[in-house]
C-alpha cells in the first residue's frame, strides 16, 4: 500500500480507504496511459493503411484517365487512312499498356493497405467484452 501510517502498527480506518483511494487513483492514471497508448498506436498503424489505400486509388485514377487517352486515341487511329502513323506501335497501345502497369500498381497497394488495415490490433476494452459476453 503507498499511504503508509508512521509510527502505528494499527492502521485505522480512514487511513485504510485513504490508502486504498490513493491506490485507486494511481490504477485508474496507469489505465487512462496504457489505453492512451494504444489508442495512439492504433491510430498511427491505421493512418499508414489509409495513405497505402489513398496511393492506390490515386493509382486508379491516373488509370483511368490513361485509358480515356487510349479510347480517343484508338478511334482516331482506327478512322485515319492506313498507313498514316509511321511508328511499330500505335500511340493508343502505349497509353493502354501504360494503364494497365497503373492498375497493377494501384492493385498492389490496395492489397496491401486491406493487409495493414485487417492486422491493426483493434482496441479491446476488457469492461467491454464483459458487457458484450451475453450477447453471444
Amino acid at each position: 500500500m503507498s499511504a503508509d501510517v508512521p509510527g502505528s502498527s494499527e492502521s485505522t480506518p480512514l487511513a485504510l480507504v485513504s490508502g486504498i483511494l490513493v491506490d485507486l487513483e494511481h490504477l485508474v492514471e496507469q489505465q487512462l496511459q496504457l489505453t492512451r497508448r494504444e489508442i495512439e498506436e492504433e491510430l498511427r498503424q491505421s493512418s499508414v493503411a489509409a495513405t497505402l489505400l489513398a496511393s492506390g486509388i490515386a493509382f486508379f485514377l491516373l488509370a483511368a484517365i490513361s485509358l480515356c487517352l487510349a479510347g480517343t486515341h484508338f478511334l482516331h487511329w482506327a478512322t485515319s487512312p492506313s498507313g498514316t502513323d509511321p511508328a511499330q506501335l500505335p500511340l493508343w497501345a502505349c497509353h493502354a499498356i501504360m494503364a494497365l502497369l497503373l492498375v497493377i500498381v494501384g492493385g498492389i497497394l490496395t492489397q496491401v493497405a486491406r493487409i495493414r488495415f485487417r492486422s491493426v490490433p483493434r482496441l479491446r476494452n476488457p469492461l467491454t467484452e464483459i458487457m458484450e459476453e451475453p450477447l453471444r
